[in-house]
């Protein structure tokens, strides 16, 4: 069972090893099916590395993200205001807050597109989001979660007052972690390829068929 490294894009198993798994290959009728060793097809590779990379570059900045109440504290300050009150409906006034915020240039923009909502969304949240303004509280560390606004379910760094930081932290954001997750199992079923007989060798399935 012992592992080789010197050519590793061809075998990770010694000759000895791959003797003993031709051997079973040809010798075992593996319940009357004939299991051939042709390589994975060029097509395929590149349509999996394909895949892999335009979900990284579509949905990066997505994955993990949970959208906090300061991302809405502008739109909120904009609710009562005389512009918006004198618009005729729900949809007028939302599209004249997002489109004022987005022209003030929101250090925000890019999570508030991200995370929409409609007038009625912004209504259930308002005064809960005025009310940790008014006490002081970091909104960064609240979430929006269906209509309650609520401490985020991180713990950080303490911070000078001894608290625990509740932002969300920069792996959590989602493609850091994923990044590893697809790379273990790239890595895991070249691993596995790779401790099987090379593709240019062929059992005889006559010798167990």
């Amino acid at each position: 069972m012992a592992w080789t490294f010197s050519n590793p894009l061809y075998s990770l198993s010694d000759e000895e090893l791959n003797v003993k798994a031709r051997d079973v290959w040809e010798g075992e009728s593996l319940g009357g099916i004939m299991e051939d060793n042709h390589r994975l097809p060029k097509p395929v590779v590149w349509l999996c590395a394909l895949t892999i990379l335009t979900a990284f570059l579509v949905t990066a900045p997505l994955w993990g993200q949970r959208p906090n109440a300061a991302i809405y504290e502008e739109y909120v300050a904009l609710m009562d205001t005389a512009e918006v009150q004198a618009l005729p409906d729900d949809k007028a006034k939302m599209a004249y807050i997002v489109n004022k915020v987005k022209a003030q240039g929101s250090p925000w923009a890019a999570l508030q597109d991200r995370h929409p909502l409609e007038m009625d969304d912004l209504r259930m949240i308002k005064g809960q989001i005025i009310e940790l303004k008014n006490a002081g509280l970091d909104l960064q560390e609240y979430n929006i979660l269906g209509n309650q606004v609520v401490l985020a379910n991180f713990e950080g760094n303490y911070k000078a007052d001894g608290t625990r930081e509740r932002k969300q932290p920069w792996w959590d954001k989602g493609y850091t972690i994923d990044i590893f997750y697809v790379s273990y199992f790239c890595i895991a079923v070249m691993i596995a390829v790779k401790r099987l007989p090379n593709h240019e060798w062929e059992p005889d399935h006559s010798k167990a068929h």
